[in-house]
């Protein structure tokens, strides 16, 4: 039985082997050429499928203490088939850049221009976010810094008119005191020009 299930490991392998080369010539070809080579993978990866039922069935049939490693290899078979049509189902709608510019001619140069363009204003949009995080973050630090100026600037303040209010009641009767010497000195200026005047005024009159 083991050996069956070895035959098939054989032609699993050969035929594996022509659908990964036909796979990556899809992309490179189009129109019928393309169609046709498509077909014959999609009709290679059933024929895989098969193989792998086969041997599945194989593995069934062989003794117990060796049945685990064809279980790990029948494992590792069927996880190569999914990658092959995952491979597969890209290369039917991928494209070569040669095969591209020959079904689309300008539109492909266009298309790459437009692409350039979208790229190049997306650096410029993504330059300009973060030259405006920066100013905001300034803006920011400066609206703080000015807050606190203010604040510093509101202390000082009240520090000074609690100072004024200090020296005022200290110097309240000083200033008393220079207000009524400066009142006297007034009256006593004015009395003695008047004793001045009364004096011409006599002496020329007589």
């Amino acid at each position: 039985m083991s050996s069956d299930f070895e035959a098939y490991e054989q032609d699993f392998g050969t035929v594996t082997a022509e659908i990964t080369n036909k796979i990556g010539k899809i992309p490179k070809l189009s129109g019928e050429e393309k169609t046709q080579l498509v077909l014959n993978v999609d009709k290679q990866l059933e024929e895989v499928r098969e193989l792998l039922e086969q041997m599945d069935l194989e593995v069934r049939e062989i003794p117990a203490q060796s049945r685990a490693m064809y279980n790990s290899r029948l494992k590792s078979y069927k996880q190569e088939v999914e990658k092959l049509e995952k491979d597969f189902k890209r290369s039917r709608i991928a494209y070569s850049d040669e095969v591209r510019n020959e079904l689309l001619g300008d539109d492909a140069i266009s298309t790459e221009s437009q692409r350039a363009h979208l790229l190049d204003n997306t650096e410029k949009l993504e330059r300009s976010s973060r030259r405006l995080e920066a100013g905001y973050q300034i803006a920011v630090e400066t609206e703080q810094v000015g807050q606190e100026i203010l604040s510093n600037l509101h202390t000082d303040r009240e520090k000074i008119q609690r100072a004024r209010e200090r020296v005022s009641t200290h110097l309240s009767p000083a200033q008393t005191g220079v207000s009524v010497l400066t009142s006297v000195c007034k009256a006593v200026s004015r009395d003695s020009w008047l004793a001045v005047l009364s004096f011409f005024s006599f002496y020329f009159v007589k």
